[in-house]
């Protein structure tokens, strides 16, 4: 009489010979190597893309800004450090140029010192740039501050504030650089948006609503400069370790000064910056680079809005429950 261990023992048997066939092997020996294959063609691909290109990339001197700028650098891009602090940016060109992790041609970083709340100083950024480079290939729009407190309590001029820097900012300079990428009908914009340019969390209002906006734009700039063979990249990431909370600003416009937890579970900028290398590379569109819960928040905003709601409801009260005790 067969017992149940002996009947499974023999269909593991069957299974294994299946498996290890003359017909089965080759077969997934062979997908291995088309994958492999497709993983090494999008590799050269970027680097092909990314090679000898210019490269702007705004709020350079910290946190993904930094990491951008370290694996643009090994890619081999021309690479144009923008940050409000000029030391920062050199300590940054020295760093980068000392390193010789690469193995592609690289070159010096070029460094260019401006505050994105001042648009005389933007525009002049955009026109030094030009003149030392004559285009720029892709322009990546990282530098931001981020926000904590309540509306009730929050000064119009600190709204207007995380505008200026997150929204207004990055759309001058877009518009400065754009004309000389249609004229050559080649460009790449890219955009570091956030997760809260899909949903809004309570006591992050002036953030989450810079965030809506510069979504909004990108969106449309996208569509509009199809025509040009210019291409648009929006990157939403979750939560980075960075300092972008202890700098973030409050109610009262002073400085939080305060690691949220969050934060401090994020994702490290180093992971971030090689899907943002990833994203441009390959041309995308769109990429949300967040953890599962905030990518689910926002299909649950669309498919059920009222128990999204309810639930960011009860988050606001669980915060402020916390902030009192």
């Amino acid at each position: 009489m067969v017992t149940e261990a002996t009947r499974k023992s023999l269909l593991k048997v069957r299974v294994m010979d299946f498996i290890t066939s003359t017909a089965v092997l080759p077969l997934l020996f062979g997908c291995v190597g088309v994958f492999s294959l497709f993983k090494l063609l999008q590799r050269m691909r970027t680097s092909a893309y990314l090679r000898n290109a210019v490269v702007v990339i705004t709020g350079a001197t910290s946190g993904l800004g930094r990491e951008c700028a370290r694996v643009f650098y090994t890619a081999g891009a021309k690479l144009v450090l923008c940050g409000r602090n000029r030391e920062a940016l050199e300590e940054l060109t020295e760093e980068l140029t000392a390193s010789l992790a690469t193995q592609v041609q690289t070159h010096r970083p070029y460094t260019v010192t401006f505050d994105l709340a001042d648009p005389g100083a933007i525009v002049a950024a955009a026109a030094e740039i030009l003149q030392r480079f004559g285009h720029v290939d892709v322009l990546l729009n990282n530098a931001g501050i981020s926000y904590r407190g309540a509306i009730v309590d929050t000064a119009t001029d600190v709204d207007k504030k995380v505008m200026e820097t997150n929204y207004f900012g990055p759309v001058a300079l877009t518009k400065a650089l754009l004309p000389s990428m249609i004229k050559r009908r080649q460009g790449h914009v890219v955009v570091i948006s956030s997760i809260q340019g899909k949903i809004s969390i309570p006591f992050r209002s002036a953030y989450a609503a810079s965030k809506h906006a510069t979504q909004a734009f990108f969106d449309c700039l996208r569509a509009e400069v199809e025509q040009y063979e210019i291409q648009v990249t929006v990157l939403s990431p979750g939560y980075i370790h960075t300092n972008l909370s202890l700098r973030a600003v409050t109610a009262d416009g002073s400085t939080y000064g305060v690691m949220d937890k969050t934060t401090a579970q994020g994702r490290s900028p180093v992971e971030v910056a090689r899907d943002v290398l990833a994203a441009v590379g390959k041309k995308k569109k769109e990429v949300i680079l967040a953890d599962l819960l905030p990518s689910l928040a926002i299909y649950l905003r669309t498919l059920a809005p009222g128990l999204f709601f309810s639930l960011m409801a009860s988050r606001a009260r669980k915060e402020r429950k916390s902030k009192n005790s």
